[in-house]
Order: structure tokens, then sequence, then C-alpha cells
């Protein structure tokens, strides 16, 4: 029944964006506020209390601002966007499947890997390249293809070794990459478009590699220099590849079909008034079946699109409930003008503490929430809010930025978020510590984009 119910509401959803005239937005609050009523008693418990707690909040708001019953209802809705895109995006990992590009990868690592500093870069940009397109996809699959290299190179820690490499790499896109639902969530609130923003955000999307390599490479050299009982030939050796040209070249696929997505993306954005989010999710169906069709696994990508659409909400329970409750209490915010009050407290502090100040402090609020227990989409979905780049004074681009780098470290460290429960599942560790792993370099990014940030804000103000 779920199924069905997450499915028509996400259909009904995009017909009104596209037909508003079908007026249906009625029909899609009181969906939701079923979907929320039925998912509260399947949800983790932890989610339950989360989402409750929106909840709870927003029915105090409408009530001490005299909201009539039927805001009660239409207050439901928001963040479907959002759900929309959870629900779509994964499919952008069917073509690569079906490509067996895994394999590619191996092939990369023998004729590449004369270290294991050079493993680590390979490993951490491989992440990268896949976190583009498939998500939190991303993660098992670069660690199943790359981890069995490990076996025969010394490295002291291995599972912290492809933590640190794959969670860093999967998070660096997160900053600027289309199919990425924060970059969504932004740019609609700032009112930039994607492509006006990639200058400011690709330079600290690659400063972010840049440092990642750098600590990470020189630690694990420094790691196979005390160790030589290993040469590179042998390394080598030990990793068996078949047909290796072939597959090296659908490596290039990858990269190839990175390129021309974004392209689409920009030239659909320029075209088309419809939100940035929705765009990104109406052009993942066609894109992976042309991308199927190139590798002649038309009717695998059917059977593998028709096992997502049946086996979904299975494992979104959580997210629907959550996204919709908090999506209900950000109505609520705009519902009893709580926002203006919000726009007046950030006024209050960048008078006193300066806009420079306040920058450099706002990557930290989403850093602080996901410690709470707080998505970044969430957070900054909350923060946005009290944030309109006219009233506050700054520049649309230079907060665009502030608010994807806060959501990218706390991806990086925030112990309840999927990226490191994944994680930390696959190398068998606690949340917790995987999150420590991570928590240096984190630091030391942060202290990049304060810098990046007031420089930005001298050069463009």
């Amino acid at each position: 029944m779920l199924r069905y119910m997450f499915f028509i509401v996400i259909l009904m959803y995009l017909f009104s964006v596209l037909l508003p005239g079908l007026h249906l937005g009625v029909m899609i609050s009181s969906l939701s506020l079923l979907i929320v009523l039925v998912t509260i008693f399947q949800a983790k418990r932890f989610v339950q209390v989360l989402g409750g707690t929106f909840l709870l909040f927003g029915v105090v708001l409408l009530s001490t601002s005299g909201a009539s019953w039927q805001q009660y209802i239409l207050s439901f809705g928001p963040m479907l966007d959002l759900l929309t895109m959870f629900t779509l995006i994964p499919i952008l990992g069917i073509p690569i499947k079906l490509g067996g590009y895994s394999g590619g990868i191996q092939s990369v690592i023998t004729k590449r890997v004369k270290s294991s500093g050079q493993l680590y870069m390979i490993t951490s940009g491989i992440s990268y390249f896949f976190s583009i397109f498939m998500n939190l996809a991303t993660l098992p699959m670069t660690y199943y293809s790359i981890r069995p290299a490990l076996d025969v190179i010394p490295v002291e820690n291995k599972e912290r070794f492809m933590s640190r490499a794959i969670s860093r790499g999967f998070a660096m896109p997160l900053l600027w990459a289309p199919v990425t639902p924060i970059v969504g969530i932004v740019i609609t609130m700032t009112g930039v478009s994607w492509v006006s923003i990639l200058p400011y955000v690709i330079p600290l999307s690659i400063v972010g590699v840049g440092v990642d390599w750098y600590i990470g490479s020189r630690r694990a050299n420094i790691m196979i220099h005390n160790k030589q009982d290993l040469s590179v030939h042998e390394t080598a050796a030990t990793i068996e590849t078949t047909d290796p040209a072939n597959r090296s070249r659908r490596v290039l696929q990858i990269l190839l079909a990175i390129v021309i997505f974004n392209v689409v993306i920009s030239l659909v954005e320029s075209k088309f008034p419809y939100p940035f989010l929705i765009l990104v999710s109406l052009m993942v169906i066609p894109f992976s079946f042309a991308w199927s069709l190139f590798l002649k696994k038309g009717k695998e990508f059917g059977d593998h699109l028709l096992n997502h659409l049946k086996t979904f909400s299975v494992s979104m329970k959580d997210q629907f409930f959550i996204y919709l409750s908090a999506g209900f209490f950000i109505s609520t915010i705009n519902i009893s003008h709580a926002n203006v009050m919000l726009d007046a407290w950030v006024n209050k502090f960048i008078n006193f503490a300066g806009v420079e100040i306040f920058l450099i402090l706002l990557p930290l609020i989403p850093l602080a929430l996901a410690f709470l227990g707080l998505h970044p989409a969430v957070s900054l979905a909350l923060m946005t809010e009290g944030l309109n780049p006219e009233v506050v004074g700054i520049s649309p681009h230079i907060l665009t930025v502030a608010m994807l780098a806060g959501a990218v470290s706390a991806f990086l460290v925030g112990p309840y978020n999927a990226t490191l429960g994944l994680m930390s599942s696959i190398v068998k560790e606690s949340s917790y510590k995987v999150s420590n792993w991570n928590l240096s370099f984190a630091s030391i990014y942060i202290g990049c984009v304060m810098l990046y940030l007031f420089i930005l804000q001298l050069f463009l103000s």
C-alpha cells in the first residue's frame, strides 16, 4: 500500500508542477498527511522523535497564529521535490551496474598503482566521479571494487584507509553536482542559476580533493616506505583482469556520461522555467535509458527500473516521514510569519558582528545540526526560511557557497546521516568512529571554506 501512496503522491506532484492548471494542491496535501500518519508507526524510533518534534512545533506555530483548520492540512506537501529526487536519482546507477564498470576500475588499478598513496588517490577520485551520478550507491560500489587490492598492499588500518578515501571523495562533488538535493534546495532559495554558481563552488570542490589527496597519500606513502616486503610488480600481478583495454575504455565512458549529463542539465535549465530539482528528476529516466541503449542493455534497464519502482518504498519510509514532517514545519513558519522574526534576528547579528563574521560562522550551522541528527538537506531547508539574501544584504552566490560548504562538512562527520551510516556498515565500525576518522580533514576543510568566504566577501561586496 505504501508503495502506491508514495508513487501516486510523486506523480501528482510532478503533474502539479508541469500542469499547474490542474489544481492538485489539496489532494497532494491530503495524501501527504495520510502518508505521515501511516509512516509514523513504521519509521525508526529516532526518526519518529525527530519528525514528531517538527510536527509538534508546526502545530504550535499554527495554533498561536490563529490559522484556520484548513491550514493544518494544506501545510503538508513541501519537500516533495526532494523526495521525488531521492526516489528517482538511484536510477542513474542502473547503467553503471549494467556496464560492468567495476572491472574497468580493477584495470586502472593494475596499470596505475605503484604505492598505497596512489591507491588512495585513485580510490578517492573514483568515489568523486561516481558520486556525481550514483549518490549513496557510490560507497559500496567503490569499496567492493577496490578493497581486494588492499590485501596485497601494506596499510596499517585498511578499513580506515578505505573509509577516508571513499567518504571524502564522495562528499566533494556534493558542492555542485546537479543530482545533489542540497544544491537544488540552496539555489532555489537564493534564486541563482546552477550554471552561475559553478565558478564559485567547483574550485572549492577541487581544493577539498587536493587537500584530501595530500593528507591521505602522504600518510599512506609513509606506511609503504616503512614496509618494503612487497614490490610494485607483485602488487600488480595479484590483481587479475580480463580484457583490460575494453574495461579501461568503459571508465572513460563514465567520464563522458558525466560531461553529457551536466551539459544537458545546463541547457534544460536555461530553456524551461521549472524548479531545478524537478528538471534534474525528469531527466534521470530518459538519460539512464539512453545510456543503457548505448550499452545494448535496454531490456535489462527496463527490468531494473521496474524492480526499483516496486522496492523503493521499503527503504524510503523514514525519508518520507521526516521530510514531509519537516516540510510541514517549514510551511507553518511561513504561515505564522515566524520567518520575518528569523530575518530580523539574523540582521541584528550581522549589524552587531559584521557580515564577514556571519559568513564565517554560517557553515558551522548545518555541521552542528548534523550532530543533533538532522540531515543536511533538512538543515538547509530550515535555514533558508531565515536567510533571505535580499533581506540580510549578502550576495546570493556567497550565501550559496557558505551553505553548501557547511552541508558537505556535515556529510563528512555527522554520525547520524545516511552517508556515515552506510559507510560504517560497510567497514563494520561504529558511525562515531567513522566520523572521528574524518574529523581532522573536516576541520581543515572548514578552515579553507572560512578563508574562501572571507576573500569572496572582500572582492564581491
